[in-house]
């Protein structure tokens, strides 16, 4: 194989690697670059399946039930890190549902005795429930199986690349500058991963637009609970009073919360515009350029329907011979 004969994708977050596998295993040569192997804001999602502040919403509703289909395949798979987890999203106040949650074939209105204390209105739904940092890994085993390869380095221009057939961009926040792409900004997250003191169940606060987020999302021996969406901020440092609060919200929801051992901080920068971005382009070689970018924090819900766009769009004539020669 020479390398103009391969597809670049740039990035190994969630978009990045499932990306990656989906092209692979529709037999093109991949291979992927990054700076960070896997992206740390995918390592630091909780991650509940479930459209959460994207646009545009038609393609959202594609894109999310696309991947829906996908991870309950998957949660039949040993070693996935993905399982169906039945749980509640509550509201303090008399919200209507999203119309997702209400497509699904278990949703069901809750009954107050079924909400914790000061809650008021809520539904229940089972939802796939991923554990990223396994999630992650059994993605990049799964890319390498099917002959998939990945370099680590900082690329300063999409030129840097080197020689491809085409280039995927899947960098994130990353595309801020390498695109340049100023409409993308980043709303920083904060997760707080402790001892699972026996739930089973997932627990989500709808909370509007306050950066204070509510969440427990249980993965076997640990729980991680969140959370925070600051607007604009890109900060990763461990913030210790956010991180206060967090246990505080939760624990005012779960008692059992209270003598729970703290295991771990995980912070990211969810990549966040007005709308996901899947579409083709070019670099200034000429090289066919494809977008798969700005998901928000939906990234992981959006991962395998913006995938197999990205597929389409490279087998579509537009983008070229040399690609569609390749998948």
């Amino acid at each position: 194989m020479s390398s103009s004969d391969r597809l670049v994708v740039v990035g190994a977050g969630v978009s990045g690697l499932t990306t990656a596998t989906v092209l692979a295993e529709a037999g093109a040569h991949v291979h992927v670059i990054a700076d960070e192997v896997p992206g740390v804001t995918s390592l630091a999602a909780g991650a509940l399946w479930g459209p959460y502040l994207v646009e545009p919403k038609d393609k959202v509703d594609q894109w999310s039930q696309h991947s829906l289909q996908v991870f309950r395949e998957l949660a039949i798979v040993a070693g996935t890190g993905v399982r169906l987890c039945s749980g509640i999203d509550a509201s303090r106040h008399a919200e209507a549902p999203p119309d997702w949650a209400t497509t699904l074939p278990d949703f069901r209105p809750c009954e107050v005795s079924e909400l914790p204390p000061g809650f008021v209105s809520g539904y229940r739904v089972t939802v796939p429930l991923i554990d990223m940092p396994v999630y992650l890994a059994y993605l990049q085993s799964r890319l390498e199986e099917a002959g998939g390869t990945i370099g680590q380095r900082r690329l300063r221009t999409f030129d840097d690349a080197g020689p491809a057939a085409a280039i995927i961009n899947c960098t994130g926040l990353g595309a801020r500058d390498l695109v340049p792409d100023p409409a993308l900004y980043p709303i920083r997250g904060q997760h707080v991963v402790v001892e699972n003191p026996g739930l089973t169940e997932h627990f989500g606060e709808d909370t509007g637009p306050s950066p204070d987020l509510l969440c427990l999302y249980p993965h076997g021996d640990t729980l991680v609970l969140g959370g925070t969406a600051i607007d604009g901020s890109g900060d990763l440092t461990e913030d210790p009073a956010t991180a206060q609060a967090i246990l505080a919200r939760c624990t005012a929801v779960e008692p059992r919360l209270t003598r729970t051992r703290v295991i771990e901080h995980r912070i990211g920068a969810r990549p966040t515009r007005s709308r996901v971005r899947v579409e083709r382009d070019h670099i200034d070689n000429g090289t066919p350029l494809v977008h798969n970018y700005g998901h928000g924090g939906a990234g992981v819900t959006l991962s395998w329907g913006c995938a197999a766009d990205v597929h389409q769009l490279l087998s579509e004539r537009a983008c070229g011979r040399a690609c569609s020669a390749l998948i």
